[in-house]
């Protein structure tokens, strides 16, 4: 494993745990770029308040949750309101679906069981487990963390269901420069690989390369020169909504995991 990144550049798109992945990086002979193409992750109060009040005045046939996180920090919330047993009783009345197995941990940890589960870890997983459900008319609750899913929500749209989202956290993009110069050094080939942690950093990437009409650009530059390596199922499907095709990800999602993926690729492929 020691020699495994040798002579090879990779750019770390995620500000959480850069550091320890650089020691990785380097430990594996190659050289890591601290790029963030994300800021901070900060909880909006407001907002969640405000989707509390409204799921426990109008309780949701469905509740669709997608994070551990995020789950948490409702529960939080809740429990700071003084409604969190009022919300636990409003949750337990409806139907339960669940991606991923930290979200799941997250129900378990309060007594609840999801009736529906993803079959892979993915949204689109989590969409073939809902196909059974009439959601004609019916209210939904789409709790996220702090990024859209346009996928789910056209789903649901086409299903004809009422959905409210609740997104617990809110994604700030990076500093100004960042995305500038990551772009530029990807499509100049400067450097070997990215490694994106979440699905905001290459939403943010890909809509700045849009808006500087480069993406096309920057896609081809990932299909010929440049590694794209994703932490999981769900970051993977944020770089395949812009038609990605390759992209590393490893079979454990976890960050020490996707850098010891990249230097397996990196050999078989030297």
């Amino acid at each position: 494993m020691a020699e495994q990144l040798k002579g090879f550049t990779v750019a770390l798109a995620g500000p959480r745990k850069s550091e320890e992945m650089a020691k990785l990086v380097q430990n594996m002979g190659g050289t890591a770029l601290c790029r963030p193409a994300q800021g901070t992750i900060f909880l909006d109060d407001e907002a969640l308040e405000e989707g509390l009040n409204s799921w426990i005045s109008h309780p949701p046939y469905l509740v669709i949750a997608t994070t551990g996180m995020g789950l948490d920090a409702l529960f939080e919330t809740a429990e700071r309101l003084n409604i969190a047993d009022r919300f636990l009783e409003v949750l337990s009345g409806s139907i339960i679906a669940a991606r991923g197995y930290k979200t799941v941990n997250a129900l378990k940890k309060r007594g609840l069981t999801p009736e529906v589960r993803d079959d892979d870890g993915s949204t689109v997983g989590l969409i073939r487990g809902l196909q059974s459900l009439d959601l004609q008319g019916k209210e939904v609750v789409l709790q996220l963390h702090g990024d859209p899913a346009p996928r789910m929500l056209s789903w649901l749209k086409e299903a004809g269901a009422n959905t409210r989202q609740v997104l617990p956290y809110r994604h700030t993009p990076p500093e100004p420069g960042e995305l500038e110069r990551l772009l530029t050094e990807i499509i100049e080939g400067k450097i070997d690989a990215v490694a994106f942690t979440s699905a905001p950093q290459f939403r943010f990437l890909s809509q700045y390369a849009r808006e500087q009409g480069k993406l096309e650009e920057m896609l081809k530059s990932f299909e010929d020169k440049v590694l794209a390596v994703s932490v999981g199922r769900i970051t993977s499907e944020a770089l395949k909504e812009e038609g990605l095709q390759r992209i590393i990800m490893p079979e454990h999602e976890r960050m020490g995991s996707m850098i010891v993926e990249l230097g397996k690729y990196v050999t078989a492929n030297r």
